[in-house]
């Protein structure tokens, strides 16, 4: 049970005023705006004067994209950087260490192809290194030196293992989608509420009186003329009479004339939750209110709550059964 903070009144077509049927008021706004043949006549007065919730213009709808900044006039290309060729001309190699008492060849040697499967010829300015005979002292071999040291030889890295899902993962984007309607309406409340003191009490009581009465009426009803009474229906009814017992229950906070202040509803306007399927497959919740609940007997609000309930599958439910609800169920 919730207390809906809404004006009575349907005239100044405000977008709070009908509360947690703000959605279903939307989706026949826009309707209204493309054709408005295609809205039931007594939803015309209530749509023409009404002021759906000003979106915010810095915030782009899903389907438009920001025109591109263009760019300033006369701001200079920056140069693309030039990559020097692997070798140039003027600069000097490392030539060969050349043995002592060696003559410097008048022309360098061909360098032969290598062989199929052999390993491939040293680069002819690639310094080679310079062995000497092993000396022999006694028995023992002395460690023979050269005077270059041997060139280290690299070790393959391993191939990187790409995963299997990994070029899968990567064209994979998040789906988004703008809540509308009922779901929109949700949200919002939620994120209202975390602002709003709550307060919980929780009483336990024996229901099995209410269970026998449930049955004493819908046998007379069988009897009579039919129908069935739901626990619903019974705990509605309990609802209206606490709150005419226990008046300061049913008031609500609100600023008049910028004063903080406590307002009584002078009757008891009870929303009745309904749960309708729509075409699409989803379900929309809809809380038409019975008004004046706290005048009525309990057979007029069987009645008036039944026909809540029929004209809402029927889809005949107009913008007065939405506003001036008090509190819900």
């Amino acid at each position: 049970m919730s207390s809906q903070l809404t004006g009575v009144g349907t005239e100044d077509g405000s977008a709070g005023e009908f509360g947690a049927n703000e959605w279903l008021v939307d989706e026949l706004y826009e309707q209204f705006i493309q054709d408005k043949n295609s809205v039931d006549k007594s939803w015309w007065p209530t749509l023409e004067n009404y002021h759906p919730a000003v979106k915010d213009d810095s915030i782009p709808s899903p389907g438009e994209t920001p025109a591109p900044t263009p760019s300033e006039p006369g701001a200079p290309t920056p140069p693309e950087p030039t990559i020097p060729s692997p070798a140039e001309p003027g600069i000097p190699t490392p030539s060969e260490p050349t043995p002592p008492g060696a003559s410097e060849p008048s022309a360098p040697p061909s360098t032969p192809a290598p062989a199929a499967g052999g390993a491939p010829a040293p680069h002819p300015n690639e310094p080679k290194p310079v062995t000497t005979p092993i000396p022999i002292i006694g028995q023992q071999p002395v460690a023979r030196t050269t005077s270059v040291a041997p060139k280290p030889q690299p070790v393959p890295a391993d191939a990187p293992v790409t995963a299997p899902n990994a070029t899968v993962e990567a064209t994979e984007e998040d789906k988004v989608t703008p809540l509308r309607g009922m779901s929109k309406s949700l949200a919002t409340n939620m994120d209202a509420s975390l602002t709003v003191p709550t307060a919980t009490s929780v009483r336990t009581i024996p229901a099995k009186l209410l269970i026998d009465n449930r049955i004493v009426i819908n046998n007379h009803l069988k009897r009579a003329r039919g129908g069935k009474v739901s626990f619903t229906h019974l705990i509605g009814w309990a609802l209206i009479q606490a709150l005419k017992e226990f008046p300061s229950q049913n008031v609500y906070y609100e600023e008049v004339d910028g004063k903080p202040s406590v307002v009584a509803p002078a009757h008891i306007n009870l929303g009745i939750a309904i749960d309708l399927p729509k075409p699409d497959g989803t379900r929309a919740l809809l809380v038409p209110s019975i008004k004046r609940a706290d005048t009525m007997r309990f057979g007029e609000y069987l009645a008036a709550y039944e026909d809540l309930v029929t004209r809402a599958r029927n889809n005949k439910l107009t913008a007065t059964d939405f506003a001036g609800t008090t509190i819900s169920l």
